[in-house]
């Protein structure tokens, strides 16, 4: 994934900061319990904020346990479990396996070959569970790689599929709240994607790389045009977020959204801006 979706650490409190690292540790943990060291490899904070979301919104039974690992080898420290950190630990494995094929179909990156391989190995029986849901995600993965290699510039098109991938993985059961769930996961996934456009437009136009926003980039005006398309996409997700019951936590998830997430945004905004 792309670790975009994460915290303002600055306007968070301590409480909540231990709360968020004890969900982002629970799905490490998760990881690690059903894939191995490669499955914890493929650990995010996009997926992350979709556990919290998703643990607020039913309320599972959870239980919070202490580990050491490598990332801190010297003092235990808290993790969650529930069954929803396992579901989005499932989801983040089978679209970084998928992100591996499309590398190696796009770029020949033997090294993405060799561990989507081992990851397709290891999720064989987990991804049988959620058949239905895989065969959609990788027809939607197949129309957005189709689109790629025509050099689609319609980013509200393309980054439309990727926003259908996201609803599909925030919509865990067909209930009273997946239509809310799916719509803020549709705009969820525009976000992240043309915000990856953006910030990857300079360097894949040196290597030779398709952006969308190749075009655009020299345009008067480019950096606001984005900053406006991302807060309409935004507004929506947030929209559909506080039509959500939700009670617990419900201030991380809007530290995230409101804050959080503009973060890399306002990152490459300032380099553009230092460069000119």
């Amino acid at each position: 994934m792309f670790g975009y979706i994460t915290i303002n650490k600055s306007e968070m409190k301590f409480k909540e900061f231990d709360i968020y690292h004890a969900y982002y540790c629970g799905l490490c943990q998760s990881l690690l319990s059903r894939f191995g060291p490669m499955g914890q490899v493929t650990l995010s904070y996009d997926m992350t904020f979709a556990a919290i979301l998703l643990s607020a919104l039913y309320e599972p039974e959870t239980v919070t346990k202490k580990c050491v690992c490598v990332a801190h080898p010297f003092e235990r420290h808290e993790y969650i479990k529930n069954e929803y950190i396992d579901y989005i630990a499932d989801m983040n494995v089978m679209l970084t396996l998928y992100k591996c094929e499309d590398d190696w179909n796009d770029e020949k990156k033997f090294f993405k070959a060799c561990f989507g391989c081992g990851l397709r190995k290891l999720s064989c029986k987990k991804r049988k569970v959620y058949r239905k849901k895989e065969n959609s995600i990788k027809d939607t993965l197949a129309k957005i790689s189709k689109l790629e290699k025509e050099e689609c510039r319609d980013i509200d098109l393309i980054s439309g599929l990727f926003g259908d991938i996201m609803s599909k993985v925030l919509v865990y059961k067909e209930d009273e709240w997946s239509d809310e769930l799916g719509k803020l996961g549709y705009y969820l996934g525009k976000f992240i994607y043309i915000l990856d456009a953006y910030d990857d437009v300079e360097k894949d136009i040196k290597k030779g790389r398709y952006n969308p926003l190749k075009e655009k980039i020299g345009n008067d005006g480019f950096d606001d045009e984005i900053k406006f398309v991302l807060s309409m996409m935004m507004s929506e997700c947030c929209k559909q977020f506080e039509m959500l019951p939700i009670i617990d936590n419900v201030d991380i998830l809007r530290n995230i959204l409101y804050s959080g997430v503009w973060g890399r945004y306002e990152t490459v905004r300032k380099k553009r801006e230092e460069k000119a």
